[in-house]
Parts: structure tokens; C-alpha cells; sequence
């Protein structure tokens, strides 16, 4: 459906001129023959350089990556809004895009008007938006000011309005670009479920978004975008993985003393943890080069805000000299998916309560790596830190309305 082939977008930077009173112009023009002038060689930025790739019918894309990487800027190319300065994009179908507030509206039409003239841009007859003009404006809900001027509505509300005409009349190609992110909450669910249904219809979407419970649920590949360039692409969970480490590496050693701690894996060697509900080890690989007696291990699991998730203290530990190795046995650890940074610090001489002479502090490299099915709440904002599951069943009451006031 989608075909790219070395595109790239280049930008000129500059800086617009002041603004020059009568005096300053005319003073300007006797003066300019006695200055010497300077050429100014032109700054260049490219938003988007040398990408390629290909994406096939039905598949549903993310595109992850830092703000200015050229993720706006890659769906705008793909939409036709921007020309291309390198390279090529071939689009096989019908193309509908959700980049930005009110993109293809007018302001000056009416809600009615803007509805019809999106599924016009889009490639529909009038007999076609006929048929899902209720379905939109229930989904907008934006009944009572159908015949408002656009530049009238709320931004909440040209959102709402500009999703559901994009979703609702059916192109082939969905280019949605952070649409999530606006809105209220009941929104936000709203139009998580009509991807979710999007996606189930065989449609092409490439959905950008910062929130990667979002990007986890809805797509089966990601592309991660970074200075204009895709750094890597593959499976959901395996790139977003990669993406979330990058965030958190950071220099391995805060020591006092000579670096004992060298590496650490879980059970398997690794450190992509796919199973949080069984039991979990941490191995945690030590060089002394001195033995520690009465010692103190202490570990803490730490997230991308920097919150301490859960953290243990492990008090009279005898080390001597040489290599050493620590297997922390945890029963279950249904953290949500994501990057987690694993804190650890040894002491000699010392417990949980008076501390004792640092031997070490070491934030471990590489990360922690959770990359399990998220069951928690599909908005970040309410998913919390743990990966439980749970079911909801619905069941006759036996407790009357009587009987609840009744009672004391």
C-alpha cells in the first residue's frame, strides 16, 4: 500500500528580519555602498533524510521517536501536504490523515459543511457520506452546533470532529499523527476503540503516538524515527524495547572505591524479561578486590520518572576477595511493559538502618526489559506500574435498595 524509497525534506534555517522604521531604510541606503557586505551561507536542516520502506495492506505501523525526530514531518509527505525534496512515496489507495487541529477544514464553513467537504477531499460522493454522516456526528457529538462556523467550535471539538469524519468514511490508508493525545478521557477511549475496529477492518493505518501502551495495543510493527532517520524497525515489543533502553543508559558507575559490580542477567541471560508472573531471578556479577564482611546489598527497581517501584535490603553478607555472584529470587514481577533502570549499591560493614563505608552504587547497564502483553488500563495515565491481570463479570444483585439503606 505504501512504497518509500530514499525520501528526505530539507529545510532552510533562518531567521526572520526586524522590522525598519522610514529613517532606518533611508539611512540604510546612504550607507550601504561604504560596508563591506558579507554572504551569509545558507543553514540547511533535513527534517527527513534517505528513509525507505515499504508497508503492505492491513498492516497497522507505529512510528515512536523523540519530538523532532520527523515524524510530523514523514505523515505530511506521505499525505501530499509537503513536497519532497529527495526521494519518492507511491500511495495504492484512498488516503485519509489526522495530523494536526482542523487540518483540511475551513474555518468560515459550518460543522455540516466541513464534514462534507473532508469526505469530498477524501475521495467520497455525497451518496457515501450521506450514508455515515449520523454515524460521525453521534461519534463527534457535536449535534447541537452542526451549523456553527468551524472557527467557532473548541479545539476539543474540532478534534472530535476532524477524528470522526477521517475514521468513519473509510479510506484505505489511515495517517493519524498523536490524535490521542487531545481530548478528554472519555474521548481518548472512544477513539482507542475505533482504531482498534479500524484495525480489525483490514485498513492501512500509521499511527504516531508517545504513549506506548497505545502503540503496544494497536500496532503489530514500529518504526523508530530518530534526527530524520529510521534508527530501527521491527516488532512491536522488540523496538519499543530498544527505544525505552536508549532513554535510560547513563554512565554505569557512581563508585567511591574500586568498580565491583560487572554485569547482571536474569535466569536466562538476558535482560528481556517476557514472563513477570512466574518466578523471576536477577544475577548480579561481582569483582572484589577486597573481601566484605558484615555487608549490606541493596537493590531498588526504578522507572522512567525516575519513581523507586519496589526496592530490598539484605543485611550481614559475607563477600571475600575475588569473583563473586548474588541471585535475587523474586516470586513475581508484573511490572507493565517498559524500561526499568535496576539501582544497586553494596556496603561493608553496615545494615538497612546505619549504612556503613559504600563499596559501590551502580546503576545496571544494560536495563531491565519488560515486553509482556499490557493488561493494564490501555491510557497510560491510569495503566499504574503493575501488569496484573483481572476479569469483570456482570451478576444479578441479590441486595435490594431497601435493604443497602437499611443497613448501619
Amino acid at each position: 500500500m505504501i512504497h518509500v524509497a530514499g525520501l528526505g525534506k530539507r529545510y532552510r534555517v533562518g531567521e526572520r528580519e526586524r522590522y525598519f522604521a522610514l529613517r532606518d531604510v533611508l539611512s540604510r541606503a546612504i550607507t550601504a555602498p561604504f560596508q563591506r557586505s558579507e554572504r551569509r551561507e545558507p543553514d540547511y536542516l533535513w527534517a527527513i533524510r534517505d528513509v525507505s520502506f515499504d508497508i503492505r495492506e492491513g498492516e497497522v505501523v507505529g512510528l515512536i521517536g523523540r519530538n523532532g525526530s520527523g515524524k510530523t514531518t514523514l505523515l505530511k509527505l506521505l499525505s501530499r501536504i509537503t513536497r519532497p525534496t529527495t526521494g519518492f512515496a507511491e500511495i495504492q489507495g484512498r488516503v485519509g490523515s489526522l495530523l494536526e487541529v482542523g487540518t483540511g477544514f475551513h474555518p468560515e464553513l459550518t460543522g455540516r459543511e466541513n464534514i462534507y467537504l473532508s469526505g469530498a477531499v477524501l475521495g467520497m460522493n455525497k451518496r457515501d457520506i450521506d450514508r455515515k454522516f449520523d454515524e460521525i456526528v453521534a461519534f463527534a457529538e457535536v449535534a447541537r452546533f452542526l451549523d456553527t462556523p468551524l472557527k467557532h467550535f473548541s479545539t476539543g471539538m474540532q478534534m472530535r470532529l476532524a477524528f470522526a469524519v477521517a475514521a468513519h468514511l473509510e479510506p484505505e490508508i489511515l495517517l493519524v499523527d498523536e490524535v490521542l493525545a487531545v481530548g478528554d478521557l472519555e474521548f481518548q477511549k472512544k477513539c482507542l476503540g475505533k482504531m482498534q475496529e479500524v484495525s480489525k477492518s483490514g485498513r492501512t493505518i500509521v499511527f504516531v503516538s508517545h504513549q506506548m501502551n497505545q502503540i503496544r495495543r494497536l500496532c503489530e510493527r514500529v518504526m523508530w524515527i530518530n534526527a530524520g532517520q529510521i534508527r530501527q524497525s521491527g516488532p512491536t515489543g522488540e523496538i519499543i524495547a530498544a527505544y525505552e533502553a536508549a532513554s535510560l543508559q547513563q554512565d554505569s558507575h557512581e563508585s567511591l572505591q574500586q568498580a565491583c559490580f560487572s554485569r547482571w542477567s536474569l535466569g536466562d541471560g538476558s535482560n528481556l524479561l517476557r514472563d513477570g508472573l512466574s518466578e523471576v531471578s536477577l544475577h548480579f556479577y561481582l569483582q572484589l578486590s577486597a573481601a566484605v564482611r558484615q555487608g549490606h546489598f541493596g537493590i531498588a527497581i526504578i522507572d522512567n520518572d525516575n519513581l523507586v517501584l519496589i526496592g530490598w535490603g539484605f543485611d550481614n553478607l559475607d563477600l571475600g576477595q575475588g569473583a563473586q555472584e548474588l541471585v535475587l529470587r523474586i516470586p513475581a514481577l508484573p511490572l507493565r511493559p517498559g524500561a526499568y533502570t535496576l539501582m544497586c549499591s553494596l556496603f561493608d560493614g553496615g545494615n538497612n538502618l546505619t549504612g556503613g563505608e559504600l563499596v559501590e552504587q551502580w546503576h545496571a547497564v544494560p536495563p531491565l526489559i519488560v515486553d509482556t502483553p499490557p493488561l493494564s488500563h490501555p491510557q497510560d495515565r491510569w495503566a499504574g506500574v503493575l501488569n496484573i491481570p483481572a476479569d469483570l463479570q456482570v451478576c444479578p444483585s441479590t441486595v435490594t435498595a431497601g435493604d443497602v439503606s437499611g443497613q448501619e
